[in-house]
């Protein structure tokens, strides 16, 4: 949720900067009639406690007439009470829901933009493969290097899942352990600051295997659970399956205080990940590109406000390290507002050249929060002054396994239809050819 007290005192600046996400400035003073009833609801409330409570001491001095006088009216104030309670509760479940609706701001250097068409291309990296044959797609070498079986996967589970086989579950592991080497050394990280002028710490990232299963309340206080059309539950336990190891991590300091020297609280989390793909019907069908189920590499950091933007820079110069040292060409996205969800201030994606489509496709998204979440979350910091305040949090993809394996199957594609590995991981492999 965005700041309340930021809403009362600049209600203009504030509904100018969610107009662009689509937010009517109606919705705005809604909200505010809202509150402002609750307020005054909620001052009636404190009075009559008073009162009340000053009446106790009286009552036991008092006699006779004076006495019962005193009684009667704290009988009206009790039933007067009762009805300002209800009143109360009504108001503050509308205010609630109507304030939880609203998106975060965005930064200054947001797009404004309808849908994905309208995103801002930053900078592109990297050459893109020059083949003197036809490029295939990564089905297609997949199917005939035996590494995928989509269709008895269609056969067991439906469609949108995969076996993945042989050299490409090396390939997979092969990616986890050198993603984990590169963000969990201090040494490489503060390589990667001094390389792209940062100014942020360069602790390490807390390796964690998250649950994956996570709670209704929870999933919601990440602002996360809509729309839920696109996660499985199990209506029984009310558990959601993740749609992302964020989800579980970023929930994990739920009503809870940390002390600033701890900061940055970075973690980075591996998981599968699930997604129903609800409004994809008849889109990227064929191969492992939009799946049910795929596994993930994700950061996620808790910092102060101050350096918050700081860190999310942080989290894409490592996204595009990794992509650097894989060998994948690159382009950098800045996401504009129709695009974005709802909790993000900012947002950039990564998005890797694939030949057997000729298009590039997304593979990273780095998410700045703000203070969003942390406030649905009462994840809150308290600072060397003794002050305690909301938390700031990012997340970023550090790899979707899935989708960066696709990446490498189609770029290192080889005449004889076998693919070559990057450089990098031949240290992880049994192998430096499929």
């Amino acid at each position: 949720m965005i700041d309340i007290d930021l809403v009362r005192k600049n209600k203009g600046a504030v509904a100018k900067n969610l107009a662009k996400r689509g937010v009517a400035a109606e919705t705005i003073d809604e909200l505010l009639q809202l509150d402002e009833a609750w307020r005054a609801v909620v001052q009636k409330l404190e009075e009559i406690n008073k009162l009340k409570n000053e009446a106790s001491g009286i009552i036991a001095k008092a006699s006779g007439e004076a006495k019962k006088e005193i009684i009667s009216a704290m009988a009206e104030a009790s039933a007067q009470e009762k009805e300002l309670k209800m009143q109360e509760k009504d108001l503050q479940a509308r205010r609630e829901m109507l304030w939880k609706s609203l998106p975060n701001l965005i930064m200054d250097d947001v797009p404004r933009g309808k849908d994905e068409s309208e995103n801002k291309v930053i900078k592109e990296v990297g050459e893109k493969p020059l083949f003197d044959f036809e490029p295939q797609p990564h089905e297609t070498l997949g199917e005939k290097l035996g590494l995928m079986d989509i269709g008895r996967a269609a056969k067991v589970s439906g469609s949108r899942f995969v076996y993945i086989k042989g050299g490409l579950v090396f390939l997979e592991f092969a990616l986890v352990q050198y993603v984990l080497s590169v963000l969990t050394s201090r040494e490489i990280l503060a390589q990667i600051i001094k390389d792209n002028g940062l100014t942020v710490s360069d602790r390490a990232f807390i390796p964690i295997l998250p649950p994956v299963l996570i709670k209704e309340e929870a999933m919601d206080r990440m602002a996360r659970l809509e729309p839920r059309e696109e996660r499985y539950h199990s209506p029984k336990d009310n558990l959601y399956l993740v749609g992302s190891a964020e989800h579980t991590i970023g929930s994990m300091y739920m009503d809870e205080v940390v002390v600033e020297s701890e900061l940055p609280l970075r973690y980075i989390g591996f998981s599968p990940a699930f997604r129903r793909e609800a409004g994809s019907y008849g889109k990227d069908t064929k191969g492992m590109l939009r799946m049910h189920q795929f596994d993930k590499l994700e950061m996620e950091s808790f910092t102060s406000s101050s350096t918050s933007l700081q860190e999310q820079n942080l989290f894409v110069a490592i996204q595009e390290h990794l992509l650097q040292n894989l060998g994948i060409p690159y382009r950098v996205v800045m996401v504009c507002t129709g695009d974005m969800g709802a909790p993000d201030a900012r947002q950039i994606d990564l998005e890797a050249w694939m030949p057997g489509q000729n298009q590039y496709r997304e593979t990273h998204s780095a998410d700045l929060m703000t203070d969003y979440q942390a406030r649905r979350l009462k994840t809150r910091i308290k600072t060397s002054e003794g002050k305690t305040e909301f938390a700031h949090m990012n997340d970023g993809t550090a790899l979707a396994c899935g989708r960066t394996i696709v990446a490498i199957m189609e770029n290192y594609q080889q005449a004889d239809g076998s693919i070559a590995m990057p450089a990098v991981l031949h240290p992880y492999l049994p192998f430096q050819k499929i």
